[in-house]
């Protein structure tokens, strides 16, 4: 058992509702902290990493695609190749995480980690938060609020677990937000 545990909030932006049908337009990782079982180490303005990715596919949702402002055939002829992207990213996690066990967060992690997940043993055969290293803010806020799953939305939270940043939908931008309501929230005592 590793000794801590690094918290990357995550965050994509796709054009449909599934990976590999769909395509994973850009994604952002941003630090959040690091937890030993004691003590708890923001990291505040934390280390980032931020790709927009080639399309894998022709299919998408054209409403998908304007929630996140990207454009689908600039990024077919800019964006990354998927495969360098992810192996970009897989090394830039273990190197921020010096030894702790990644662990992906997000609200709620489980659409970003679906994608991500899927992308890294797409291309890169694993990934570095392994099969089940993520943690979803969404349900510890409804444990810690007390709340029923419908009412632990981001718009939900009290104003002093909300974060100062925007939510833009650019994903490196959202990852920020997300670290930063991940630090308050992991602190705080509920109600």
């Amino acid at each position: 058992m590793r000794t801590r545990d690094i918290y990357i909030s995550g965050d994509i932006e796709a054009d449909g509702p599934i990976p590999g049908r769909y395509s994973m337009l850009s994604f952002g990782l941003a630090i959040a902290a690091t937890f030993d079982g004691a003590t708890f180490a923001p990291r505040g303005e934390g280390e980032t990493f931020y790709r927009e990715l080639k399309p894998i596919g022709d299919e998408h949702v054209p409403e998908a695609v304007a929630a996140s402002g990207l454009d689908r055939a600039e990024l077919a002829r800019t964006g990354s190749e998927p495969a360098q992207a992810l192996a970009a990213a897989a090394a830039w996690v273990e190197s921020v995480a010096e030894g702790a066990r990644p662990v992906l967060v997000g609200y709620p992690v489980v659409f970003d980690w679906m994608f991500l997940h899927w992308y890294f043993v797409a291309f890169c055969g694993e990934s570095p938060f392994g099969f089940s290293g993520a943690l979803d803010m969404k349900t510890i806020y409804q444990q810690k609020a007390g709340v029923q799953l419908d009412a632990a939305g981001r718009n939900d939270l009290p104003a002093e677990l909300r974060a100062a940043r925007p939510h833009t939908h650019n994903a490196l931008d959202d990852a920020r937000e997300q670290a930063e309501i991940f630090n308050k929230l992991f602190v705080w005592e509920g109600r």
